[in-house]
């Protein structure tokens, strides 16, 4: 790779903060579309017949004594992701990075929307305006209703209050700025989660499916959490080499580059371990000249003679 002597954290510190952190998110568009052709076969989601994604937005906390740029509260700083996730092969199609203080429901403005899609929206992004423009295009969400919201009934239905549910109804916004925001009809759903009890209200524009997949919709949201575990864990953003805005930026990118090319290797290959344990083995084979298939390859050499003609006998006299 042309490097001749040690990479020291100042060497990286310098390359973050003097290489612009716009190419690297322009090539995680690249691999984010690369990526999504490669699962286009993988079954939908909870025999749904369209796509489901969840979105969502994790906070990276950072120092306030090293990263003064990014103060969000009176003692806090950080930076926040904003990740559109598809369920089928749990990858990102869609990514934003912004300081902390941007409030993540921003993001709806520029998410790819698909028609008959499924959003599994956190309710952090409970914006009925945007919600609005979202239905006008023709895609499905399904978020956690807020307290406070003035609502009427429009409509109730039956449901099984075996499968956890206590209501179907339909309803309108009741007050001026709701019905201004959102003039149309609405889903409630109230459900019973039956692993801790708690009673959680779900509203969404969708009338066809089952009032329990709709339940199903939002727990698959869950996959996101995940994925931000991962990619903290794994891909070093709990320690940043630079303290600038850019080099912050070319990590997190860089970051999510590289889940984007492990999941690809993995698909395109095919190899068969998880993601993790790829990622740790390019990880530490990196500058090595050798295929992935060769790096996971299973060789049983414990009943073959080996034959090494460069390797000297020993002398038991």
């Amino acid at each position: 790779m042309g490097i001749s002597g040690q990479v020291t954290r100042t060497n990286l510190a310098y390359a973050n903060e003097h290489r612009d952190w716009q190419v690297f998110a322009d090539v995680a568009v690249v691999l984010m579309r690369r990526a999504r052709r490669l699962y286009a076969d993988t079954p939908f989601e909870l025999g749904l017949e369209a796509d489901l994604f969840a979105l969502d937005a994790t906070t990276i906390e950072l120092s306030l004594a090293l990263f003064p740029w990014a103060r969000w509260k009176k003692d806090h700083a950080s930076v926040k992701l904003n990740v559109l996730l598809d369920l089928r092969d749990d990858l990102p199609v869609f990514a934003s990075l912004h300081e902390g203080n941007r409030h993540e429901v921003a993001s709806l403005d520029n998410i790819p929307v698909y028609l008959g899609a499924d959003y599994a929206i956190n309710r952090g992004y409970l914006d009925f305006v945007r919600l609005h423009r979202l239905h006008l295009a023709g895609a499905f969400f399904v978020t956690r209703l807020k307290a406070g919201i003035r609502d009427y009934v429009a409509e109730s239905r039956p449901v099984d209050e075996t499968l956890g549910l206590r209501c179907d109804q339909t309803i309108k916004l009741n007050s001026r700025q709701g019905r201004k925001h959102y003039p149309d009809p609405l889903r409630r759903i109230s459900y019973v989660d039956p692993d801790d009890g708690k009673r959680l209200v779900f509203l969404t524009n969708c009338f066809a499916l089952e009032a329990l997949l709709v339940a199903k919709i939002y727990r698959r949201r869950w996959a996101i959490e995940l994925f931000w575990r991962w990619i903290k864990q794994h891909l070093r953003l709990r320690g940043f080499f630079s303290n600038s805005p850019n080099g912050v930026r070319v990590q997190i990118w860089a970051a999510l580059c590289t889940s984007l090319l492990v999941a690809i290797a993995k698909q395109k290959k095919p190899l068969t371990p998880s993601l993790y344990e790829i990622l740790q083995v390019v990880s530490v084979s990196s500058l090595e000249q050798i295929s992935l298939e060769e790096l996971f390859v299973k060789s049983d050499t414990r009943y073959q003679d080996l034959d090494i003609p460069n390797q000297l006998e020993i002398n038991w006299s």
